[in-house]
């Protein structure tokens, strides 16, 4: 097979736990040829290491060259970095959120560009697509239902030993200052805990369920319920639903609880359907070739039948293959850029409803009709979650952005 010559731009916790190992294992797959972190002393050890060019600046790294590739695992918003590659002619693996803004993907093509959302390629998510299908397909399900349980990524890493970066000041500032810009086009200058409950929770960790969502059975047609609480806390606790879309009379109900001290993580997806149940249980992502388990229940004769599936395939090494396969074979990924904005638009729209609920002033694009706009609908939360609190700013460039 041919090898690609690969570049890696970020390189903290998901880089060093993750992407880092695998590319070390699937040399046939990739050569990494150069790496950037904003943190110039862990990029020098990183490139040593690899016996690499170091960066700390991802466009100067870019402008260096000698890669066709370039995996983005950088904090924040990845919008610009993503453009710069793509008008380099690159090939893009960008870790989710592509971008805080639907401004950011204006404007030019997303023929090379695959978002990572690896949950996509687990063999367990998979599986369940043909047993949907067996089923009868997403017009069957009467509902989905997923519930996360997320501890801290300082408990989930405690086995890691990864090293925490130092960024220079001046340049992580540079960068913060291209997220706020980006927040404001998303959604003017509202409640920054709004910004980090957009940012941080909805497009930094659940859109992993929404993406999920997407590939069994679509984009949601309606938000029709957004929660938020404890409003003292953050990250806090929240709770959405509303219909399905497609061909899916069905409704959706997202659970999603941030639990510092939780023993583990734990993460469980069902589609309830005419003839039975699917169900997905992912453990903590940053162990890898762990199994999720899919449990299929359904009835045979008189008979209920459970059929459990596990395989230890690695979800990341397995997307890593499908960008290999994107890059030499031109196999379109399971999320580009369509799949990406459908993403940013549904988390708009859940923010929108939460907003207009709670009384908190929303603009840019949230406030302008879009693409399955909510409709009409009673919404439930803790209204105080809108006042400003002590919380500080959207840090983008900040370790542990629960990103998975």
């Amino acid at each position: 097979m041919e090898t690609v010559k690969v570049g890696i731009a970020g390189l903290g916790v998901i880089a060093q736990v993750v992407y880092l190992p695998l590319l070390a294992r699937r040399r046939d797959l990739f050569r990494v040829a150069a790496v950037c972190d904003l943190d110039r002393e862990h990029a020098e050890t990183a490139g040593r290491e690899a016996g690499v060019p170091a960066y700390d600046d991802p466009l100067a790294m870019l402008d260096g060259g000698g890669f066709d590739a370039l995996i983005v695992l950088t904090p924040g918003s990845h919008g610009p970095l993503v453009r710069a590659a793509l008008e380099r002619g690159l090939w893009v693996l960008c870790e989710k959120p592509v971008a805080y803004s639907r401004a950011e993907l204006s404007g030019f093509s997303g023929e090379r560009l695959m978002a990572g959302y690896m949950k996509q390629y687990d063999p367990a998510s998979q599986r369940l697509l043909e047993a949907l299908h067996e089923a009868g397909g997403p017009g069957v399900v009467r509902h989905l239902d997923a519930t996360v349980l997320h501890p801290s990524e300082e408990s989930q890493l405690l086995f890691a030993r990864a090293r925490t970066g130092r960024p220079d000041p001046r340049r992580a500032a540079s960068f913060a200052e291209a997220d706020e810009r980006a927040l404001t086009a998303a959604l003017g200058t509202s409640s920054q805990r709004l910004r980090r409950l957009y940012a941080e929770v909805l497009l930094g960790s659940l859109s992993h369920e929404l993406s999920l969502m997407r590939l069994f059975i679509g984009p949601p047609d309606t938000v029709d319920h957004v929660a938020v609480w404890p409003a003292d806390a953050f990250p806090p606790s929240l709770e959405v639903s509303g219909t399905l879309g497609g061909e899916c009379p069905g409704r959706y109900g997202i659970r999603w609880h941030h639990l510092p001290s939780y023993p583990a993580y734990h993460e469980v997806m069902t589609l309830h359907h005419e003839h039975g149940s699917l169900e997905l249980r992912f453990p903590s992502p940053y162990m890898l070739n762990t199994p999720t388990r899919l449990t299929i229940t359904c009835r045979v004769g008189t008979t209920e039948r459970t059929i459990l599936n596990e395989d230890v395939a690695e979800a990341f090494e397995r997307q890593l293959r499908a960008f290999h396969r994107f890059i030499t074979q031109e196999e379109p990924p399971l999320t580009g850029l369509d799949g990406a904005l459908e993403d940013i638009v549904t988390a708009q729209r859940i923010v929108h409803r939460y907003a207009r609920w709670a009384g908190i002033p929303i603009g840019g694009e949230c406030a302008r009709e879009v693409t399955g706009a909510p409709r009409e609908a009673t919404a439930g939360a803790d209204s105080s979650y809108a006042e400003e609190g002590a919380s500080g700013a959207v840090s983008g460039h900040a370790e542990g952005s629960l990103s998975r």
